[in-house]
């Protein structure tokens, strides 16, 4: 019998039986049931939900919407504003077929642009980090990044806002867009760095212009949801929030 020889790993796991290709397309298939459901500009105005929430953060211009609206298959479902930074209001999609809610996926405002004012930027911040600490059907996080910076200080901070929630067992995986802007060797190396960041959680390359990565995320996602149970609030104080790490950003 010829010897079976392996090429080089690729970055993720492809699908390649019929059965790997149908269970995608299912997930595939639920994601593009996303449709709005509401926007809040404060916490206290977001619905209360017992549904499992999946909330995508991240940088300014690391590819949220575009990330948001290849995944679910829209064009136009995840808006980004054409000053980066303005957008100041979360913004939360329900996903179910037949007008079922089984999930919601949550849209948080981009961080770390430097034109918008310092005030605004605090405030939004301080925002972010309540939700993230305190949302209780939270299940999951999708953090955003640009692979040609990596991580960043801002990134950063917000990891050590939730640490204490994904060492509970909230989900959560660094997402690095624009993945067709690297080599194979960029990439991985990328990738590699990204997983030791990522501490608990998952990272995983992905480009919305190459179809990169969908399957994977897509799966990943629905799992998410399928294996959910409520993940436990953070238990330090939310008032902490206000002089961590969050908020002394400058957006540079």
């Amino acid at each position: 019998m010829k010897a079976h020889t392996s090429s080089a790993p690729h970055p993720y796991p492809r699908h390649t039986t019929k059965v790997d290709a149908a269970v995608a397309q299912l997930a595939h298939n639920w994601l593009h049931t996303a449709r709005f459901l509401t926007e809040a500009p404060q916490l206290q105005h977001l619905p209360t939900l017992d549904v499992p929430e999946i909330a995508f953060v991240g940088r300014s211009n690391a590819g949220k919407s575009t990330s948001i609206n290849t995944l679910t298959q829209q064009k136009r479902l995840a808006f980004a504003s054409k000053t980066p930074g303005r957008t100041q209001s979360i913004n939360l999609f329900a996903l179910g077929k037949q007008g079922a809610v089984d999930a919601v996926l949550a849209d948080l405002p981009g961080y770390g642009y430097a034109a918008v004012p310092q005030e605004a930027k605090r405030r939004w911040q301080q925002v972010m980090a309540n939700y993230l600490v305190s949302r209780p059907n939270l299940c999951g996080v999708v953090l955003l990044c640009d692979p040609r910076l990596g991580l960043t200080e801002l990134d950063e901070a917000l990891l050590e806002i939730i640490r204490p929630r994904v060492e509970e067992g909230l989900q959560f995986l660094v997402l690095l867009t624009k993945a067709d802007k690297l080599s194979r060797t960029e990439a991985q190396k990328a990738l590699s760095i990204a997983k030791l960041q990522a501490g608990g959680g998952k990272a995983m390359l992905f480009s919305a212009l190459k179809k990169q990565g969908l399957d994977d995320v897509a799966l990943l996602l629905r799992s998410w949801v399928d294996n959910a149970t409520p993940a436990p609030e953070a238990t330090s104080d939310l008032n902490d929030a206000d002089t961590g790490p969050v908020a002394p950003v400058d957006g540079s």
